[in-house]
């Protein structure tokens, strides 16, 4: 799936929210706190689903760190799964692969660690991280279009949990290609 080109003016508009995004990221007050709220509402949300195969992405750019909250998942029930995304190739949607808080790491694209050489999982539940967030669960990503096109190529379509900071809150009306997320996870609690 080929995502389609907004003007320059729109595209330069994307990157400055972006950019002040990233920044009232990078400098939250009382992170550790909403952190904490942000776990205990995922876990929650996590537990009254009935998900067997959940895909999760590692953290970067003071994103909400899921490995703690996903251990505990893969532990509380046998035979649960976990996958973090890789890149196969540029514009092709993402692939998942087996982690487990054992599993050996190596460096992906753009310097993100992967699962070194494990097996291909297909997630029934993904948990997307969100640079930004609207009412109508919409969610604005880094701009590459990884998990637009992994959600619109997935079969038997996962349940989408977007998750991001209050702060980080916006209008944001969808473009033609946004899919809204199922769910968004923020210390205010998941809706």
């Amino acid at each position: 799936m080929s995502l389609p080109q907004l003007p320059e003016d729109e595209r330069e508009a994307r990157r400055a929210l972006r950019r002040r995004l990233l920044d009232a990221r990078a400098t939250l007050p009382q992170r550790a706190a909403a952190d904490a709220r942000i776990a205990a509402a995922l876990s929650d949300l996590l537990a009254g689903l009935a998900a067997h195969r959940l895909g999760f992405y590692w953290p970067i750019q003071q994103e909400f760190d899921a490995r703690a909250v996903v251990a505990q998942w893969l532990a509380a029930v046998p035979g649960r799964v976990a996958a973090l995304p890789v890149i196969s190739r540029p514009g092709a949607p993402l692939d998942f692969h087996d982690w487990t808080p054992a599993t050996p790491m190596t460096a992906g694209h753009y310097g993100i660690p992967i699962p070194d050489g494990t097996a291909p999982v297909t997630p029934d539940v993904l948990l997307i991280p969100c640079v930004g967030f609207s009412a109508g669960k919409y969610r604005l990503g880094y701009g590459g279009g990884f998990y637009d096109r992994t959600l619109a190529a997935l079969h038997g379509k996962p349940v989408a949990i977007g998750i991001g900071f209050e702060a980080c809150r916006i209008d944001l009306p969808p473009q033609a290609h946004d899919l809204p997320m199922d769910w968004i996870v923020s210390e205010n609690g998941a809706f």
